[in-house]
């Protein structure tokens, strides 16, 4: 075929090798194309007045950048542009120009031998030998008439469809036989992006240009054919539903007009429109349409048609799609917070933590929290604030005596009666997806052969897989990410392992006496007094009888006790205004025996005489701290021949005393007991309240204290309790419940609370008034504590012995 490329001598247009350069955004001007420009920038206007000015000739190139608003020549322009023809112009009334430009010929850009007042460039020319077939040997040739002829061909395609050029321009392009002026003809009426349009112009070779334009036109041609068949299907998808439409309709009017009435149409009509109007999920919806699909084909008497129309009413029910949207006002949420509990400033913290992450990352997980401790501290209404504080909407289950696994997951659609679990009844309650739902009591979840609870609640209490739970009844992935889990419980013993494992946990401890007093005045009793139609002109309690009423009366970590009184000094109170008794009541600590009865609790509950072989220690319970009373005496020896133990002590705890008399036996020779003491005495402790099962292993260091104080003869300082587990060497180590265990000492009047070293760490977090009322001793051996508990000088060598019978 020969070189195709060469400076031809012959112009059409005398085109002198330095023109002025006109680069464009967003554009490739291809050679014989006419296209309007709209000139703005000040360096292409001096461009286009000096082409004007001259032959008007241009150099017209596509830039690289096209947000770049001052290219620099050569660099932020492309190497290869073409020699332009301005027909004409005009200036428009904004200060532009608007030419109109006829493409001449390629040329590549040399050098830039002018910046200014405009860029000006020295061109190399390129001129292609017309194509002539003839010439062509063999494959060239009728590859390059094969691609004109499929060219075309694609074109009346595309003009077919509405796209591409319009028939004038087919009209002319069917004359052109030459590959080069065809492929570009083509380009400049095709729609192509400038990159790849610089590319077609920067090929060559015609026949291979022309292929490239035959590949973009093949699939531009295939995807309209898709896109066609696509509105096809979704033409005839819209038909199908307006005809069954209509012929619903003229069902309906028919049996109008005979005055029948299809409950089953009716129905089924209903479940559509709520379903229309919830706005399903893409796969419950399919799942959805199956269902109601499958219930018109059934008679509305078959059991299976009762199961499907409550499956689909639930589905309807359930907030697929609705959320709550969140107030994250701090300020506010703190105000809410401590306007509903007193006290709690660790946990109040935590929860605008919460909302502070919230606040930063919409979008994120929310935690999954555990607020632990003993009864009436606030637990669950704690959680309550906390959907008010978020402007969430608020779901409660309780999980105490849950035995089924379908409690939580729901039962399978085969069951009669089957609903769905607690869970989606909780979501359906709330009717929103990001509720804060509370799991109660958690601890008191229990298992059978129905299966266990705590193991479903794993994947509902799971980040990673609860955005798919999938309950037995609705057989449906729910999402529920979104939910903001709280679980209460009492203690941490009744939760499996893997399940407290997925929740973090947040301890409430008992209150102490002023946070009880500020409670009661603060919102028990005003709740008390509008429960009980009084107000607070009606009924007066001073600080003082509040005071008695919570010493003498109540004996608890939380304030549901202390609740129930108050509430029964309203009813007193309103039921002698109401038999017009009184007008006005103002209670003093004096009138509380006559509306409460006698004082349940002493006011001081340790013993005030000071007994050998006795010491006052400190329990934990789940319902908050106790003090434990131990009670060590001797007697000759009988059958038991050893240490006898009551009082219902659990396996730790009898080691615990095993741990402590071995301990004792040790010093006893140092402390002047007799050799054959052990051998001729046997030694009884007992702990007080023997129906109450007891365990653990903090009351060692009790224990020897009372050991101690027997063998010694110096009794135990009263007003003074300790807890502590115990080693064979006598160290003292570390306990849990502290806090419960001072705030239970701080009830019963104790003085001075001794508590192993290892747990000084805890009594930074210590409310003040607490840390004032008690004097708080740590030790590290049973020798400090000797010291500090022990009454008397140096240890006596005779002991009090109780002889049997």
């Amino acid at each position: 075929m020969g070189d195709p490329l060469r400076q031809d001598e012959h112009e059409p247009f005398d085109i002198p090798d330095v023109l002025p350069l006109l680069p464009v955004r967003d554009l490739v001007v291809f050679p014989a194309q006419v296209v309007p420009l709209f000139v703005s920038r000040e360096i292409s206007l001096a461009a286009v007045e000096q082409a004007l000015a001259k032959e008007r000739l241009v150099f017209v190139v596509a830039q690289r950048d096209a947000s770049e608003e001052t290219p620099q020549a050569p660099q932020s322009v492309y190497g290869l542009g073409t020699c332009c023809l301005i027909l004409r112009q005009r200036k428009l009334p904004d200060g532009r120009i608007k030419v109109l430009v006829q493409g001449l010929v390629k040329a590549t850009l040399e050098e830039v031998v002018e910046q200014q007042p405009c860029t000006r460039a020295r061109l190399r020319k390129i001129h292609e030998l017309p194509f002539n077939a003839q010439q062509a040997q063999g494959e060239a040739a009728l590859e390059a008439e094969a691609l004109g002829r499929s060219v075309k061909t694609h074109l009346e395609k595309l003009i077919a469809t509405g796209r591409g050029i319009s028939p004038e321009q087919l009209l002319v392009l069917s004359g052109v036989q030459d590959p080069g002026r065809l492929a570009d003809l083509c380009a400049s009426s095709m729609q192509l992006k400038p990159q790849e349009a610089q590319e077609i112009l920067e090929l060559l070779d015609p026949v291979a240009r022309l292929r490239r334009i035959h590949e973009r036109l093949a699939r531009e041609s295939q995807l309209l054919a898709m896109q066609a068949r696509l509105q096809s299907q979704a033409k005839e998808e819209i038909s199908k539903t307006q005809r069954e439409y209509y012929l619903r309709e003229q069902l309906r009017q028919i049996q109008h007009e005979l005055g029948e009435r299809d409950e089953k149409a009716e129905m089924v009509a209903e479940l559509r429109k709520k379903m229309d109007a919830r706005g399903l999920p893409a796969h419950v919806a399919e799942e959805a349409g199956k269902e109601l699909r499958r219930l018109e084909a059934m008679s509305l008497d078959s059991a299976e048609a009762a199961v499907l129309r409550s499956h689909l009413e639930w589905i309807c029910e359930l907030p697929w799609n609705k959320r709550t949207e969140e107030k994250l006002d701090l300020t506010e949420a703190r105000r809410i917070l401590d306007e509903d509990h007193h006290g709690l400033t660790k946990v109040k913290e935590r929860m605008l933590e919460v909302l502070g992450v919230r606040k930063l990352k919409p979008d994120g997980r929310s935690p999954i929290l555990l607020f632990l401790g003993p009864p009436g501290v606030g637990k669950t209404s704690l959680a309550r604030s906390i959907a008010r504080a978020m402007g969430r909407s608020y779901a409660r289950i309780s999980l105490g005596g849950v035995r089924d696994e379908a409690e939580i997951r729901g039962h399978r659609r085969t069951y009669v009666g089957a609903l769905p679990g607690r869970i989606l009844q909780g979501i359906k309650q709330a009717a929103t997806m990001n509720p804060v739902f509370v799991l109660d009591e958690v601890d008191k979840l229990g298992s059978d052969v129905r299966g266990d609870p705590s193991s479903a609640l794993l994947e509902v209490l799971d980040p990673e897989q609860n955005h798919a739970f999938r309950d037995h009844y609705l057989n449906l992935d729910f999402d529920l990410s979104q939910v903001f889990f709280i679980a209460t419980a009492n203690t941490l013993d009744g939760i499996p392992h893997a399940l407290r494992d997925r929740m973090e946990i947040v301890e409430l401890s008992g209150y102490s006496e002023e946070e009880k007093l500020a409670i009661a005045g603060k919102h028990l009793l005003p709740k008390q007094r509008d429960e009980h139609g009084l107000s607070a002109d009606q009924i007066e309690l001073p600080d003082a009888t509040l005071k008695e009423v919570i010493a003498s009366y109540t004996r608890e970590a939380g304030v549901r006790e202390l609740t129930r009184e108050l509430a029964a000094v309203c009813r007193k109170v309103a039921l002698q205004i109401a038999e017009g008794t009184t007008q006005k009541a103002r209670l003093e600590p004096r009138d509380l025996q006559k509306l409460l009865g006698i004082s349940r609790f002493e006011a001081q509950s340790t013993e005030l005489e000071e007994i050998v072989g006795a010491a006052t220690g400190l329990a934990w319970t789940p319902w908050g701290g106790d003090i434990l009373r131990v009670e060590v005496t001797a007697m000759r020896a009988g059958r038991a021949k050893g240490l006898i133990l009551t009082g219902q002590l659990g396996a730790v705890m009898q080691e615990s005393a095993q741990a402590a008399l071995s301990y004792i036996r040790s010093r006893a020779a140092g402390w002047g007991v007799a050799a054959d003491f052990f051998d001729q005495h046997d030694l009884h402790l007992h702990v007080p309240a023997g129906a109450i099962p007891k365990d653990g292993p903090s009351a060692g260091a009790t224990m020897a204290a009372a050991l101690a104080s027997l063998l010694t003869g110096r009794p135990c300082r009263r007003r003074v309790a300790m807890t502590g587990e115990i080693t064979l060497r006598g160290r003292i180590l570390a306990v849990g419940g502290v806090r419960e265990k001072l705030l239970a000492a701080a009830r019963a009047g104790v003085e001075t609370v001794c508590i192993p070293q290892s747990n000084a760490r805890e009594l930074a977090e210590l409310p003040a008034s607490l840390q004032r009322k008690l004097e708080i001793v740590t030790i590290s051996t049973l020798d400090d504590l000797f010291a500090r508990v022990l009454l008397g000088g140096a240890p006596a060598p005779r002991v009090a012995v109780a002889t049997a019978g």
